[in-house]
């Protein structure tokens, strides 16, 4: 379903008449009110699909407005952006553990404002096609945990994952494997300077991702209200919905979570290295093949000039043969040129033996090279 209906929410006038005018030039429809009280009077039979909701107002702040909304099961789909003045990280998660999906900070721009409700009406597009698949995966995990213990299922997991080679399988059975504790989570992975997203519901809300950007290094573990963030090097791992009206549970869940994340960095790693080796044989093999054409051409080069070398002293000594005796020399002269032949014919079998030790170097190199590829692999 495309963006149409927005609800605005502010008790300043003026910021209603800035907003309603930017989200008419975008034809949008557009309700506004300004309190917290009108706003959930309306909220139900107005049925918007985004409220920008200002969270500086007197008697009922945004933030309890947008929890009272979030707890009722018929408004609770409805996507919360949060507008204030102020920006800062700790007001960032309040708005995020009261269950908002955006935030964006006064005063604002037509285009960044803009952008915003275009990224968050081509998610309500993507949540109609992702819904059922959920509702299916939903239905898989649920059956999963009534035949199988909370052990077992870190069991198989275990045994799952050492299997994977793939980033995004490995993330797809993270939360499938979490599901099955009836998890819902979102997942980030850092893989060079790229960030890949994941989440249970099908895509990762803009604040949620601002929580990764903003939180992957600052320690392990964070906790706020039902929600926990753990962090690792190269993956984070939010979950939205901890068993919070059960402590016994929630710490048995939190320490689960905390080792299947341990277990599913390790398999990144894993994965990750296992690619660079792969790439790095590749590099290695291409460099033998072009070491072993640079080694058969230079061979080729030697034995072309063996050969030459043959053919042009076989000629010369036929040479000498057929004309020395006609020459009138004497037996002293013809000797003499008779020797420096012979030298200069035992020089050249020494060449040969010279390249012949080349090429018995130039094999021994490749042989070497190709027991390391060997060996690599």
């Amino acid at each position: 379903m495309a963006l149409q209906r927005i609800l605005a929410v502010d008790d300043e006038p003026f910021n209603l008449e800035i907003i309603e005018e930017i989200l008419e030039d975008l034809d949008f429809e557009v309700q506004t009110a300004t309190s917290g009280q009108e706003c959930l009077e309306i909220v139900e039979s107005y049925d918007p699909q985004v409220i920008l909701l200002d969270v500086s107002m007197p008697q009922m702040s945004g933030y309890e407005v947008c929890k009272a909304i979030k707890a009722n099961p018929s408004l609770s789909h409805i996507i919360v952006m949060f507008v204030s003045a102020r920006g800062s990280v700790e007001e960032r998660m309040e708005g995020y553990s009261v269950g908002a999906e955006d935030y964006i900070v006064k005063p604002f721009g037509h285009s960044e404002l803009k952008a915003k409700l275009l990224h968050l009406g081509q998610m309500l597009l993507e949540k109609d096609i992702l819904e059922q698949q959920i509702e299916d995966a939903t239905t898989t995990a649920f059956s999963a945990m009534a035949t199988s213990s909370e052990m077992g299922q870190i069991v198989n997991f275990v045994e799952q994952v050492g299997t994977i080679q793939d980033v995004s399988e490995l993330a797809n059975a993270l939360i499938n494997c979490l599901a099955n504790f009836g998890l819902s989570c979102n997942i980030e992975i850092r893989v060079d300077s790229d960030k890949l997203h994941y989440s249970t519901a099908g895509l990762c809300s803009p604040i949620v991702i601002e929580l990764f950007e903003i939180l992957h290094s600052k320690g392990r573990l964070h906790e706020f209200t039902n929600r926990i963030l753990v962090n690792y090097e190269l993956l984070s791992v939010l979950i939205l919905n901890m068993p919070s009206d059960d402590p016994d549970k929630h710490g048995r869940i939190r320490d689960h979570i905390c080792f299947i994340v341990s277990v599913t960095e390790q398999q990144l790693l894993s994965i990750l290295t296992k690619n660079t080796l792969i790439n790095q044989q590749r590099e290695l093999n291409s460099a033998i093949k072009t070491i072993h054409s640079k080694f058969t051409g230079l061979l080729s080069m030697l034995n072309n000039n063996r050969s030459q070398n043959e053919a042009i002293f076989k000629r010369l000594q036929e040479l000498f043969e057929s004309r020395i005796p006609s020459m009138g020399l004497d037996e002293d002269q013809e000797v003499f040129i008779f020797t420096h032949i012979d030298e200069a014919i035992q020089s050249s079998v020494a060449r040969e033996e010279a390249i012949a030790q080349v090429k018995d170097a130039f094999a021994e190199i490749e042989h070497d090279l190709c027991n390391l590829t060997t060996d690599e692999q």
